[in-house]
């Protein structure tokens, strides 16, 4: 199965934080709508389902399986609840899907990461500089580089650059 990450990030690095001061941009809910879509599915952690949830979404995945990761939760109406990143992988795999889109956050992300259990990355990058955000950490105890091939870079409007990276495993 490929898995792909998607993330939005600011344009030094961090996770670009949502606020009602910061709402997400139009282009990058567009752009991830499309891609649970055509996944079919998409896993994110309990407390970004939840933000998800608070602001009205969930109306456009009718038909996309949604796997939230949480140790502590153990029903959420209308989803699946994984323990780890990979009982959300063998529960998609189970249902056939050839793909499986990683939505975050930046704990889920960085599980992900950390067992190598990720083919690609979509990076939207947003025209804003945060000085307070989260970090991709790839390995937390291990300095380490990671190599990555440069799929694909296009633009999604708004400033937003869109960069999509093939992961050496």
């Amino acid at each position: 199965m490929k898995t792909i990450l998607w993330a939005t990030l600011s344009s030094n690095g961090n996770y670009a934080q949502s606020s009602p001061d910061n709402p997400p941009y139009k282009e990058t809910l567009d752009d991830f709508a499309t891609h649970a879509k055509a996944a079919g599915n998409f896993i994110v952690g309990r407390r970004t389902f939840e933000g998800m949830r608070g602001n009205g979404g969930g109306g456009p995945f009718g038909e996309v399986d949604i796997v939230v990761i949480s140790r502590n939760a153990v029903k959420i109406p209308g989803v699946t609840v994984a323990r780890s990143p990979q009982d959300a992988l063998d529960y998609l795999r189970q249902k056939g899907h050839q793909t499986a889109l990683i939505s975050g956050g930046a704990d889920i992300h960085n599980s992900f990461l950390a067992d190598g259990l990720v083919d690609e990355v979509i990076f939207n990058v947003a025209p804003v500089l945060e000085g307070k955000g989260l970090h991709l950490l790839i390995d937390q105890d291990n300095y380490r580089y990671k190599h990555v091939q440069l799929l694909n870079c296009q633009p999604l409007g708004g400033g937003i650059v869109q960069l999509r990276y093939a992961i050496d495993r």
